[in-house]
């Protein structure tokens, strides 16, 4: 099953989520492109979702001569066991949230997928640095060119820009503020069936419109269409999902003023999602 981590993950008895092979949650994946949903979750900020079955071979039929109706019948899901097991299970995470007084929300799965995010942007840089830092290193003891092959006419790569320290410390603090909040959030939570009916419904507004607070109208570098600052297709990788991707893209091109510029662009974002936590907080007591 793959769901956008952000999103809204089921909750079971206030928190409590069962245990599926030994395993407390499932691990969701992060959403890129390549279906319908990419106009609702990237412009729009409509939490979205994207479930199906893995584990056995593609077939190599998809966007071929042989994705056909027939193909599928007898090779794809002969009795159409898939299909209606895909169904149920879409249908009845449907239902859960349909059906539930207070939308089932967790906001310190997204804190937490959120803080991995940023740990690993800055292990980028710090990875960046090492390594342009060793080779401008065998560049200047003349590596490359003692292991030129004499009859081939290569030329030796140039010294690279040092990789300077960004300042992370406004995305740190808004992270910081999320995790407050969110455990905040969850404590208020248990309780929030017991709301009277307008604040039940203010509430559940609040949550579902959390997700557009990650938006920036002015939308990605180079593509201002996609204005979600947490998830993104690659600029460069087709379907493929880029988290944080302003900031991501623009350190994997060395582009360090555009990837310090957006290190404030996703902090104030994260700030306006914040901001709404506490408004469900507010809401709640």
């Amino acid at each position: 099953m793959k769901i956008n981590p952000i999103k809204v993950e089921i909750m079971l008895n206030c928190g409590k989520t069962i245990k599926l092979n030994g395993k407390k949650n499932i691990k969701l994946g992060a959403l890129g492109a390549g279906s319908d949903w990419a106009g609702f979750l990237q412009y729009l900020g409509i939490s979205s979702m994207d479930l199906g079955f893995g584990g056995e071979g593609a077939g190599g039929e998809y966007h071929s001569i042989y994705d056909s109706y027939d193909h599928y019948v007898r090779f794809g899901d002969p009795g159409f066991k898939y299909g209606v097991a895909l169904a149920e299970t879409t249908g009845r995470a449907m239902l859960r949230m349909a059906n539930a007084d207070v939308l089932p929300f967790d906001v310190s799965s997204f804190y937490n997928t959120v803080n991995e995010y940023v740990i690993e942007l800055k292990a980028l840089v710090e990875n960046a640095r090492n390594e342009t830092e060793q080779k401008n290193q065998m560049i200047g003891d003349r590596l490359f060119d003692l292991a030129k092959d004499p009859v081939k006419n290569f030329n030796s790569p140039k010294v690279k820009e040092a990789v300077p320290y960004l300042d992370f410390s406004n995305l740190e603090n808004a992270v910081a503020k999320l995790k407050k909040s969110s455990a905040e959030f969850q404590e208020q939570y248990c309780n929030a069936t017991q709301l009277p009916a307008d604040k039940l419904l203010k509430l559940n507004e609040i949550l579902f419109k959390a997700e557009r607070s990650l938006l920036n109208e002015k939308g990605l570098p180079h593509r201002a269409w996609y204005k979600h600052q947490i998830y993104a297709p690659g600029l460069y990788t087709g379907y493929g999902v880029k988290t944080l991707p302003g900031i991501r893209e623009a350190l994997e091109q060395r582009n360090w003023n555009q990837a310090q510029e957006n290190i404030e662009i996703v902090s104030k974002t994260l700030q306006a999602y914040t901001n709404q936590v506490q408004l469900a907080i507010n809401n709640m007591r």
